[in-house]
């Protein structure tokens, strides 16, 4: 039988607040990113009327909206998402995100983890 494999240390299990790789990606939209084995979560805030411009890439993403609202268009369909609002984007589809009149968080996960945000 084998044995339970023990952790190199606690942060293999738990990651503090504000801990992880920060990237500026585009004016007033930061992001904090921590890296699994094969999936990469990343925290997102936007600054009021920040905007993600319309890009695509192979990664499958999803999302959840912590606070605040932004409006979304994935794939040619725009909604206004609200704290707990969930995405999907299928990896090759256009999107783009714009702030709307506060401030905002949201989470977003990527499969497979993308280089450009390590």
């Amino acid at each position: 039988m084998d044995e339970p494999r023990s952790p190199a240390s606690e942060g293999d299990y738990f990651i503090p607040a504000g801990a992880g790789s920060h990237h500026a990606i585009f004016p007033g939209v930061d992001i904090i990113t921590t890296l699994g084995q094969a999936m990469m979560l990343s925290v997102v805030t936007f600054a009021p009327n920040a905007i993600v411009p319309d890009h695509s890439h192979p990664h499958e993403q999803m999302g959840i909206m912590i606070s605040g609202r932004a409006e979304f268009t994935v794939g040619g369909v725009t909604r206004i998402l609200g704290p707990g609002d969930i995405w999907r984007i299928p990896g090759g589809v256009t999107h783009r995100v714009v702030g709307l009149d506060g401030p905002a968080v949201a989470l977003d996960v990527f499969h497979p983890i993308r280089e450009d945000y390590r």
